[in-house]
């Protein structure tokens, strides 16, 4: 494995969360699309960008390795059904004005991610890091407690995405034949859903004639720009530090969520999102200090 480098992670890692924490604006362009429909396309689109990107940006012996460690295939598989659950829920949240249930969701998750990088990979935190975490929960679970009821969106969109970032940290395959072999994987699903139901939007011939349909295949750039900038960070970085990074994105659909598509917003959560940013700043000044007394 290439030696890590926080600095590439850094920026990796706020471009994926930047793109993803913006998702709703297209999602919302094609919000006419039933959400299964919209997977489907992201699969089928992702798979050929996929390939045609793999033919530009060179991985020699890639396929070989593969092929003399076809366990990667089921880990690939899986983690394929993993991210592939991730964007039905989200997409069906985002469409059904549940914004925000989405945002909390993706607050959870670093907590998630903390959790598992010390349960299964032995990271440890340092003293400021045990604080930030510390207000992060609390912010979190004033966010629960207002919901009111248990989040079954929140919790399904962490520990997916949560168990996914895992994997792929795991899995001795470079960041973009992964993904590929992710999307590849789960193509025959895509294309049997699509050819099993000729009344879905996608399989009128005039739909192709439609600005939606381009925003459809647009899916597969964007679906895997992001995750190829995600999977290459999480080899830079400690999945802990990762996980303080990916509170950027459902801020930023927290404020879509208000400010754009006026989703109400009790005040009363403003306590919460404190919590969260204060633990954020905190692990961001110890995670400086810490690169400057390396250097």
């Amino acid at each position: 494995m290439a030696t890590a480098n926080p600095q590439r992670g850094y920026i990796l890692g706020l471009t994926a969360y930047i793109i993803w924490g913006l998702f709703p604006l297209y999602f919302k362009v094609i919000q006419d699309v039933p959400a299964l429909e919209i997977v489907a396309h992201r699969a089928l689109w992702a798979a050929l960008f996929g390939a045609a990107l793999l033919l530009v940006w060179k991985h020699p012996g890639w396929l070989r390795e593969l092929r003399e460690h076809p366990r990667r295939f089921a880990v690939l598989t899986f983690s394929g059904v993993l991210i592939a659950s991730n964007w039905l829920v989200y997409v069906w949240a985002v469409n059904n004005e549940r914004m925000l249930e989405a945002s909390l969701g993706y607050y959870i998750n670093p907590l998630v991610n903390v959790l598992l990088g010390m349960l299964l990979l032995g990271e440890r935190l340092r003293r400021l890091q045990w604080l930030a975490v510390g207000l992060a929960t609390l912010g979190v679970a004033q966010q629960v407690w207002q919901v009111g009821s248990i989040p079954w969106v929140s919790l399904v969109l962490a520990l997916t995405f949560g168990f996914y970032g895992l994997i792929r940290k795991q899995a001795p395959v470079a960041a973009l034949p992964g993904l590929v072999v992710e999307t590849w994987l789960l193509l025959p699903l895509a294309i049997g859903w699509l050819a099993l139901n000729p009344t879905a939007m996608s399989s009128q011939p005039e739909f192709w004639s439609t600005t939606e349909a381009l925003w459809l295949i647009a899916a597969g750039p964007i679906t895997l720009v992001p995750l190829v900038c995600f999977n290459a960070a999480a080899r830079h970085l400690p999945y802990i530090t990762l996980g303080f990074l990916q509170y950027i994105a459902p801020t930023l659909v927290l404020l879509l969520a208000v400010f754009v598509f006026d989703e109400h917003f009790d005040p009363s959560k403003l306590l919460a999102f404190i919590c969260i940013w204060v633990g954020l700043a905190i692990y961001s000044v110890d995670a400086w200090l810490t690169l400057r007394r390396r250097a």
